[in-house]
């Protein structure tokens, strides 16, 4: 087996950053069990069955693979000494990645490395299911490794009581902000970025091709969504969340960064710039993630707004 090797390297900032611009799903009472493909899972989950809508797998660039559903994204990266994976959707998301990375050619033993952007259920519900099929190492950052770990979100996550439960990770290791992680010519920074979660990490890499070599950002959410109750201006569980948005969007306006990728696809118009008219390359726009904080930077103006009542 291939060894993963974690090393450090430091960054200019100190803490990283990015947004996920989205509106929040509607579930039921946190702690449930998922239940894939019911009426059961349908009553909990009323956006599941849309993020998890078929999307055929697709070359982003290079060595830089979609291979998630319409709805979520999971990235993989290629090399022929191992790959990494990014994200693992719903626990229904699982089978359907994997499905994908073998009609790619690439075999889910290969993958030896799996990270997460953040750990709700959406993003990180697969990941048990991936792990055990690929062998892969688990890495996230110390609040995500322990809610990955237990299957469930903790109370400092602005969205408890509204989250719902998934396969606890068997082993993940705890990585730090601004640590590189290194599977075979990969290398795979780790920026720490919550808010949106305790634990939210955004990831940046990059790929060469056709002589020609690009800054990709898988940016986290940073959308100031909540449960019923819970207010940023005010709470017990997670004071630090609004200082934590506006240094994550401060680092993501500064990132290196051609290609902005979300774990929604939506949430960075991925489907609409594909369909556009780039002769070259549709995803590549180097003010992608300037625009992205700026439009992180609003929603989070306007929640705190509507929070103190105060314009």
């Amino acid at each position: 087996m291939t060894k993963v090797t974690l090393r450090m390297t430091k960054t200019r900032f100190v803490v990283p950053a990015f947004a996920i611009l989205l509106a929040t799903p509607s579930f039921t009472a946190r702690g449930q069990a998922a239940t894939p493909d019911s009426a059961a899972r349908a009553a909990e989950c009323r956006s599941c069955a849309e993020w998890n809508a078929p999307q055929a797998p697709l070359r982003i660039r290079g060595n830089v693979w979609f291979v998630g559903s319409h709805g979520l994204s999971s990235i993989l990266i290629t090399s022929d000494a191992g790959h990494v994976l990014i994200d693992g959707g719903l626990p229904e998301s699982a089978p359907l990645i994997a499905a994908h990375v073998r009609a790619l050619g690439f075999r889910m033993e290969d993958v030896k490395l799996i990270v997460n952007s953040h750990d709700h259920f959406d993003h990180a519900g697969g990941i048990a299911a991936l792990q055990a099929m690929s062998g892969a190492r688990v890495a996230a950052s110390a609040p995500s490794a322990r809610v990955l770990r237990a299957g469930e979100s903790g109370r400092d996550d602005p969205q408890f009581g509204v989250l719902l439960a998934f396969p606890p990770v068997r082993q993940v290791d705890v990585i730090s902000d601004g640590e590189t992680l290194h599977v075979g010519p990969i290398a795979l920074t780790a920026h720490l970025t919550p808010g949106h979660t305790p634990g939210g990490t955004s990831w940046s890499w990059q790929s060469c091709a056709d002589s020609q070599c690009l800054d990709f950002v898988y940016a986290d959410s940073q959308t100031p969504v909540s449960a019923d109750g819970f207010l940023y201006t005010r709470n017990d569980g997670y004071p630090t969340a609004i200082a934590d948005f506006q240094r994550g969007q401060t680092v993501l306006e500064h990132l290196a960064c051609d290609v902005l990728l979300t774990p929604h696809p939506g949430a960075s118009a991925m489907w609409e710039r594909l369909a556009g008219t780039n002769p070259t390359h549709p995803l590549i726009d180097p003010d992608g993630c300037r625009k992205y904080a700026a439009n992180a930077r609003s929603q989070l103006t306007q929640r705190i707004a509507t929070e103190t009542g105060k314009p």
